[in-house]
């Protein structure tokens, strides 16, 4: 239940609705945002500082806590990561009851999943913060999308492909990279199970990012060399790398994504066309 128990009015209905919650065993989740502070704190700082929000917090939860009501869990929002990060930390030093961390009205899918990544991460990275929301001016499936991502990138949730992929730089030696690495991180996107991918455009940093990848693939003059656990497998044609490198990645979910690979005994890797 999001709610701020100063906000509702008498202080009968105040109880009333935390007794609900009480009965049900529904937690209350306490939502300062910095662009609806109270105006009395407004006038004591000027604006919608971190102490401000750290303060309407504070005075939220004691009535809460003068009510017997100590199931509660707390956001602090604002619309930039400067502020929302100060606030959390503040408060952080403060109490000690979950937080739900996010940066508010972040913008776009482009900068605000920027914004929220930034903020998020150092919280997260930090240890603060139980849950989470990213806002974006997007559709709701971003959302859970882009913070899935930055709790799959810190290590907190380890379900589903993590895919290592070079910038597009001079190195590259093989057209349409970005295009092809879109592709295969879709076609995967399905799967569940950890693992851990590299798709590396060039052969300068790909057999090293290989080493660490439980499948991989880097490219050279028109061909891709598959590896798997960092051994070399085989190469395949560049135009039909994608359906071979899925094909690759399911044969190694069947397998067993912990299975070791098989080391050819062969010097030089058969050059296979995938159909």
């Amino acid at each position: 239940l999001r709610l701020n128990p100063g906000n509702i009015g008498k202080h009968e209905r105040i109880v009333e609705v935390v007794r609900a919650a009480q009965a049900q065993q529904v937690p209350i989740r306490i939502g300062v945002n910095g662009g609806s502070l109270e105006k009395d704190l407004l006038k004591k700082y000027g604006t919608a500082t971190p102490e401000a929000m750290v303060e309407s917090a504070l005075r939220h939860i004691k009535i809460l806590e003068d009510l017997d009501f100590t199931d509660i869990i707390i956001s602090l929002k604002a619309s930039d990561v400067h502020r929302t990060v100060a606030a959390y930390r503040l408060l952080a030093e403060k109490i000690d009851y979950p937080f739900h961390l996010g940066v508010t009205e972040a913008g776009t899918a482009f900068t605000g999943t920027i914004k929220s990544s930034i903020g998020l991460g150092i919280l997260l990275h930090e240890g603060i913060g139980d849950t989470i929301r990213v806002s974006l001016a997007a559709e709701p499936q971003e959302e859970v999308r882009v913070a899935w991502e930055i709790v799959k990138s810190l290590g907190l949730r380890t379900r589903g492909v993590t895919v290592v992929a070079c910038p597009t730089c001079g190195r590259l030696d093989v057209d349409n990279f970005v295009g092809i690495v879109t592709e295969i991180e879709k076609r995967l996107a399905h799967i569940q199970e950890p693992l851990h991918l590299s798709i590396m455009g060039c052969a300068v940093n790909g057999p090293g990012e290989a080493h660490d990848s439980q499948l991989g693939i880097t490219f050279g003059r028109g061909v891709g060399m598959i590896f798997k656990d960092g051994v070399p497998m085989r190469k395949v044609a560049g135009e039909n790398i994608v359906e071979a490198f899925v094909k690759e990645t399911e044969k190694l979910l069947a397998e067993g994504a912990g299975a070791k690979p098989q080391i050819s005994l062969r010097s030089e890797p058969e050059l296979i066309s995938i159909r």
